[in-house]
């Protein structure tokens, strides 16, 4: 007993055990301050880990120091035992330890304001979260209790009648639809899902149309208390079941006591048409139209097309179908038209969107389709930001209008001001998986490559088939660090979009044979193989040429030639997808060995997307351009074009300085001095993978 007493003695006379506290709360403050600080300066997530494994590492440490060491007024000495004849005087170990006392309160004190604010602002969060607006209200999927299942399209079309009419309610929150897809029918928490949601009451529903009769229940829910505030049920035929909307729409502003102008009276009471057919013809495009949001499916907008034009053939003042067939019409064009006419898709959204301006200026939809035929279809982002601030003045929380502001303002380089759109937007639809993968890639332009991750990831939460996400993440795995093999791993699965990556990142690792195999699979087909990825045929071109196979190369690029000039003719009238379809010309003439035509490919190219001021496109066929150059073994041309576009705002979206080293399309000038002095220059983002002595040599080859 008496050596442990005068051991806890010793430890007290060497204040070891206020040396620890004192490390223990420092520790924590810094800690707590790193974790306030980090994510300002976009650190990557492993930082913090770091500095915690660093201070539980040096723990140990402070303890053996403070125990082996002293400090004294002739400075730090070794402690001798007390008794010893070199032992300190008592005094002077009490100063010490008054000294750290001092410390070790003032540490406190700041550890304990930090903790304060973090509850108080936690606190604060709380608050909000646990309390929506009174009048705001989302509207789950409604159910389908029709036999013949193929009339869901019914019952989501009813879901966003319903919708609609709710949002052109000034004095509601309303939720779009994409945030409450997930949920489902009848979710089991309704608390969980209107704090999620950031509303009040939640509107369930389900439809059964049988022939030509339709019943449609809905209830309304305070998502609280899991109580009814109102239900009804309507029985219809389909010659009488449009303008229930209105009616469902008006009984929950009642309900809610939402304030109602006589505009908006009005506007509840107007039906689709007048012909309901025409209607069930509107809401299978729709259907469609939805269907094809979420990954850019071009087959989808296809089928979406003929649906609204009969509707309109039945109905020609049919114009809500006008402004959604115009925006269907400009989306399929600007992702490559699926094999259509993108002259002629470009050409027919404008006439039906002024058609629909002209038939009822008061129509948000009108405005945005005028909107996106000036933005995808004229590169006019002046016109498109007036005609969305239109459509956002008559519905000032429609989130389709507000991140539509946000990707006309980023093809401006306004990355800070498309940030803000787009987040304002999913404060409007907060689970929607589009949006938030959107929002990834506007941090992509900005290389602000955590965030992006961060964003990608909550896309995939709320929609693991988000198949634009699950490639944006991977792609954003490799520019932040260079890591093929985890890019890989995270671009499994089956789409066409991600097996075309990862042929890319197995071209990166010069494994041609296998990109060549998983190219082969995919079939060969327009919505596959968009126009701004280049044919089949050239990809499989590409890749012989990689392999040495100059004879096979050649006849693939034969046979790619006249599809990549096509898409100049296609293309017209829009600089941006005009220049892409240059350098891809231009990478074909170059395989076939017509090196004049293709250094004139690429100074159209590069002359177009000049002409576009387009900050999303621009600096990717830039370092796509230098490529070509590369190709051409032209240095003196290749080297500044590319150390420009790595200079430019937006070449984050798909390039940055890690791939110099992994990017095969550098090896015919790897060995130049120039591209030497451009590793040179970017020396610190020399992936992990590659040792500095391999840095210009075997991994080029």
């Amino acid at each position: 007993m008496s050596g442990k007493a005068s051991f806890f003695a010793e430890l007290k006379r060497r204040h070891v055990w206020r040396v620890a506290i004192a490390y223990a709360v420092t520790a924590w403050l810094l800690l707590q301050l790193a974790a306030i600080v980090l994510p300002t300066f976009g650190a990557p997530h492993w930082v913090l880990k770091v500095l915690i494994g660093v201070f539980v590492l040096f723990f140990p440490i402070a303890i053996i120091v403070a125990w082996a060491f002293e400090v004294t007024p002739e400075g730090v000495r070794r402690t001798e035992p007390e008794g010893s004849e070199a032992a300190r005087p008592a005094q002077i170990h009490r100063r010490v330890g008054h000294t750290l006392t001092i410390i070790t309160f003032v540490v406190l004190s700041a550890a304990v304001g930090v903790l304060a604010w973090q509850l108080t602002a936690a606190r604060s969060d709380s608050a909000a979260m646990a309390a929506p607006p009174a009048k705001s209200i989302a509207v789950l999927p409604f159910e389908n209790l029709s036999t013949d299942k193929s009339n869901a399209y019914f019952a989501a079309g009813m879901q966003d009648l319903i919708l609609t009419k709710l949002a052109d309610i000034g004095d509601l929150k309303v939720i779009s639809r994409t945030s409450t897809l997930s949920y489902g029918s009848h979710p089991k928490n309704l608390k969980v899902v209107g704090r999620q949601l950031g509303v009040a009451t939640l509107l369930e529903g389900s439809v059964q149309k049988s022939g030509e009769q339709v019943l449609i229940n809905v209830q309304l829910i305070n998502a609280a208390s899991d109580s009814h505030i109102w239900a009804q049920s309507y029985t219809r035929t389909l010659k009488n079941v449009f303008g229930v909307e209105g009616e469902v729409a008006e009984q929950i502003a009642q309900a809610l006591k939402a304030r109602l102008s006589p505009a908006e009276t009005q506007r509840l009471a107007t039906a689709l048409s007048a012909d309901p057919a025409a209607n069930d013809l509107y809401l299978h495009a729709e259907y469609f139209t939805n269907q094809g949001a979420i990954n850019y499916d071009t087959a989808a907008w296809k089928q979406a097309i003929p649906l609204y034009e009969q509707a309109i053939a039945k109905v020609p003042d049919f114009v809500l179908a006008r402004a959604r067939l115009s925006y269907v019409q400009s989306r399929l064009a600007w992702f490559g038209g699926g094999g259509e006419d993108v002259q002629h898709l470009r050409a027919e959204a404008r006439t039906q969107a002024e058609r629909a301006l002209a038939q009822a200026p008061e129509l948000a939809a009108a405005h945005l389709a005028i909107g996106y035929s000036d933005y995808y279809g004229r590169g006019d982002y002046a016109g498109a930001l007036t005609a969305f601030a239109a459509a956002l003045k008559l519905r000032p929380n429609d989130a389709a209008a507000l991140a539509a502001r946000g990707y006309v303002l980023r093809r401006q380089g306004r990355f800070e001001a498309a940030s803000a759109a787009l987040k304002l937007a999913i404060a409007h639809d907060p689970r929607n998986s589009t949006l938030a993968f959107e929002l990834g890639e506007t941090y992509m332009l900005a290389s602000r490559y955590p965030e992006a991750e961060a964003a990608f990831r909550h896309a995939l939460a709320l929609d693991p088939d988000n198949v634009n996400a699950k490639y944006q993440y991977s792609v954003s795995l490799l520019l932040a660090t260079g890591d093929v093999a985890r890019s890989l791993a995270a671009a499994q699965g089956g789409a066409p979009q991600l097996r075309l990556w990862r042929a890319q990142l197995l071209t990166s690792q010069r494994k041609y044979p296998a990109a060549f195999a998983l190219l082969a699979g995919i079939p060969d087909t327009p919505d596959n193989f968009p126009f701004a990825y280049g044919s089949k045929a050239q990809q499989q071109a590409d890749l012989y040429r990689l392999m040495g196979d100059g004879a096979r190369a050649r006849a693939m690029y034969e046979k790619a030639l006249p599809l990549a000039r096509a898409q100049i003719e296609a293309q017209a009238g829009s600089a941006s997808n005009e220049g892409i379809a240059w350098s891809t010309v231009a990478g074909v003439e170059l395989g076939l060995g017509h090196t004049a035509a293709g250094l004139a490919a690429i100074a159209k190219s590069q002359a177009l997307m000049a002409r576009a001021h387009d900050h999303y496109y621009g600096p990717v066929v830039m370092e796509l351009n230098a490529g070509r150059y590369a190709e051409a073994r032209r240095p003196d041309l290749a080297v500044p074009l590319l150390a420009k576009a790595l200079a430019t705002p937006g070449i984050g979206i798909d390039y940055s300085p890690v791939l110099l080293w992994l990017d095969p399309a550098w090896n015919p000038i790897r060995h130049d001095p120039r591209f030497q002095a451009l590793l040179k220059k970017y020396a610190k983002y020399r992936p992990a993978s590659v040792p500095p002595a391999a840095a210009s040599t075997s991994v080029a080859q």
